[in-house]
């Protein structure tokens, strides 16, 4: 019952810094996009309700990445709180061995992963193809927020993408929705483009998953030569779930934000085409370590909390957030390394939690010799 009573009170320590910290980084969220996203669509005049929940959906993915981070933070914070009071000294006078730490760290560390993937993999990829119909929303209520209202000297381009895997292109959008300068590419996991059409001009059918189209021209290839070239005057192309990307560079959908079911069939895919992808295999390794961080670094921050009472050391607020902010540069150092191939993809994603846990296992061993 004492050993209990105990393992509970540490969770009650560290939960409320746990949310705070959270509660910190959604604060953090919000500001960057309101210099980089929020002030200029609403300076454009863009509908501050569909600005207040584009933003809104960006919480989940928020959320998901910080959990493992915000856990150390608020481990560290809560246990050198409890040593600085010498609340873990009166523990170890009344028969609860320090090592009882663990116990609800670690639990509580199982439960922040399981809730990390969830998010990541239930919540997340919903919220982000919502968070892109809102941006077409955006876009095509008032189309002077990206510059596709024909005015001004800039010429910038908006892509749409759908369900099946299309990128379509556009160059410009005219009062009542019509689309102008539109180039529609249907891509194919590990190899080029199978089909390549493009457009005078074309207008999404209200209420129907339907692209009319005019004056264009439709390229089929096969092993990436032309196959068959067709004009047309008019036609119409079905399509799925259009969402809108705001990123003017037209850059494709990030690996990591892609589905695990999709990535997984795309990266067996590439094996067996022997295709080269490291962004895309380390997206899908990080889809399991950045959810297992929170269990990496839960336990290092229970071992640093052990030797820190072993050798009368105090960690305050400096040092949690010394130590976050360095496990955060590790990883992301690792991840682009990943990504740009400079690193296989295991190690890269799994790097910064391996470390974490020898770290934890060295300080437990140093403690010890004490």
């Amino acid at each position: 019952m004492r050993v209990k009573r105990f393992e509970a009170y540490v969770l009650n320590e560290i939960l409320p810094l746990l949310f705070g910290a959270l509660a910190v980084v959604i604060l953090l969220l919000v500001l960057a996009l309101l210099s980089d996203v929020i002030a200029p669509l609403l300076a454009k005049g863009a509908d501050p309700l569909l600005v207040a929940r584009a933003v809104a959906l960006n919480i989940p993915e928020a959320t998901a990445t910080a959990l493992p981070i915000a856990l150390m933070f608020a481990t560290l914070l809560g246990l050198s709180r409890l040593s600085a009071d010498s609340e873990i000294k009166g523990a170890l006078a009344s028969g609860i061995p320090a090592t009882r730490l663990f116990r609800p760290v670690l639990g509580l560390g199982l439960a922040v992963t399981v809730l990390a993937f969830a998010l990541g993999e239930g919540v997340v990829p919903r919220a982000k193809v919502e968070d892109r119909k809102v941006k077409q929303r955006i876009v095509f209520d008032n189309p002077r927020v990206i510059g596709l209202d024909g005015q001004g000297p800039g010429r910038q381009t908006v892509v749409l993408r759908d369900a099946l895997d299309r990128a379509i292109s556009v160059g410009q959008i005219l009062p009542g929705g019509e689309l102008r300068d539109l180039r529609i590419v249907a891509m194919q996991p590990g190899l080029p483009p199978r089909e390549v059409i493009t457009a005078r001009s074309g207008r999404l059918r209200p209420g129907s998953n339907v692209l009319e189209l005019q004056g264009g021209q439709r390229i089929t290839y096969q092993d990436g030569r032309p196959l068959t070239v067709l004009s047309f005057q008019t036609g119409t192309l079905p399509v799925q779930d259009v969402q809108a990307d705001l990123d003017t560079s037209g850059g494709a959908q990030r690996a990591i934000d892609t589905p695990l079911p999709e990535l997984l069939a795309r990266t067996r895919a590439y094996r067996q085409q022997g295709v080269q992808a490291p962004a895309d295999f380390t997206a899908l390794h990080l889809k399991f370590a950045q959810p297992l961080a929170a269990l990496a670094l839960a336990f290092f921050a229970a071992a640093l909390a052990v030797f820190s009472f072993r050798t009368g050391r105090n960690l305050g607020l400096v040092w949690a957030l010394l130590l976050s902010f360095a496990y955060y540069a590790t990883g992301s150092v690792f991840r682009v390394m990943g990504e740009k191939g400079a690193l296989a993809a295991v190690p890269a994603a799994y790097a910064a939690d391996v470390i974490a846990v020898v770290a934890g296992i060295s300080l437990l061993w140093l403690a010890r010799r004490r």
